[in-house]
């Protein structure tokens, strides 16, 4: 049982990583469909605004469907770096408006998405499923939310998703309620499910502040916050985030970024650098030379090593693939190559 218990946690922090790999924009494009879609609102491409970008496609899944309206999203993100940057957002909204139209039930609405915009999609169904039911059936029917979708017994991405949704959902429920989102996941059973909702938490925290709203739960004047108020059980799931937050508020310095790791609670500080690591290829989008210059910038071997393991692994997001990954190991020092090898076998079988 201990062992079991101790995978599926491990599997729980895996999939955090592979989720904001995706979130912060770190794989490759989808060639867009040829087939073309009316718009519905003139507002979508060069200058778009955000909520302007999100009523076409709210009115656009009403009008035509949610999987043109997907497609017509594929279209605008390959000719706009306005709607790349909202992308994950903005599938949001499509899987927002694919569950009104299955009346609540979240796994209908799985079968007619996919992952493209980093699992917005299906973390939009979820979100808006939990927005419907409140805060008290949640926390009456927690294990239940999740329970027709398939893969539970193996830890399915599918499943992952709908679970790490519910911390998006449980966010718009409470207003953004960081703490109080957390303390409703906790009514979750198992560790992987708890941990999953908590990523969501922390993620949808991140995109508040994207979105330019206000969120009482992230401070320009103390970067790690709120992963230095949480409580432990918390920890884990938050600093696999928070150098992404950090670092687009302190100008992408990442040798800063590294002092402020060095700082955080001594258990979690392997966790904060490997974030860093992922930060270094996304932010580089994954190039090996500007990836190793990030990395370099860590404070000490230790945090250069943690800094690797993150990096390799999106390398292997990133590209699908093991190639450009074994590439990255063999451009860092000869003594860091043999954990980013031994990484990259490991991180590989996830695939």
């Amino acid at each position: 049982m201990k062992s079991l218990l101790k995978k599926s946690s491990a599997l729980a922090v895996l999939f955090s990583f592979v989720v904001f790999f995706l979130f912060m924009g770190v794989i490759k494009l989808y060639t867009p469909a040829p087939q073309s879609v009316p718009l519905t609102i003139h507002c979508v491409g060069t200058n778009a605004t955000f909520s302007c970008s999100k009523r076409h496609f709210a009115l656009l899944t009403q009008e035509v469907g949610i999987k043109p309206a997907l497609t017509a999203l594929r279209q605008e993100y390959a000719k706009s770096a306005e709607v790349v940057s909202d992308c994950h957002q903005l599938s949001h909204t499509i899987g927002n408006k694919a569950v009104d139209h299955y009346g609540g039930d979240i796994a209908k609405a799985f079968l007619d998405g996919d992952s493209f915009c980093w699992s917005g999609y299906y973390h939009g169904v979820v979100e808006r499923a939990v927005t419907l039911i409140g805060e008290t059936q949640f926390i009456a029917s927690a294990d239940n939310l999740c329970a027709a979708i398939p893969g539970k017994e193996r830890y399915s991405f599918d499943y992952y998703n709908c679970v790490h949704g519910l911390g998006h959902g449980l966010m718009s429920v409470t207003e953004n309620e960081l703490f109080r989102s957390l303390s409703i996941c906790d009514n979750l059973t198992g560790d992987w499910e708890r941990k999953s909702c908590y990523g969501g938490v922390f993620m949808e925290n991140i995109m508040v502040d994207n979105r330019n709203e206000k969120t009482k739960f992230l401070k320009p004047d103390d970067l790690m916050y709120p992963c230095n108020a949480v409580a432990i059980a918390y920890k884990e799931q938050c600093y696999l985030m928070q150098t992404s937050y950090a670092l687009s508020k302190n100008g992408y310095n990442f040798h800063n970024a590294f002092e402020l790791c060095s700082k955080v609670d001594p258990a979690f500080r392997d966790t904060c650098t490997q974030s860093i690591g992922r930060d270094a290829s996304g932010n580089s989008v994954s190039d090996v030379k500007r990836t190793v210059e990030k990395c370099s910038l860590a404070l000490d071997d230790n945090q250069e090593t943690n800094c690797i393991v993150g990096a390799v692994k999106d390398f292997i997001s990133y590209y699908h693939g093991g190639d450009k990954a074994q590439t990255l190991c063999f451009a860092f020092p000869e003594r860091f190559q043999e954990n980013c090898l031994r990484t990259r076998v490991s991180y590989m079988k996830t695939l």
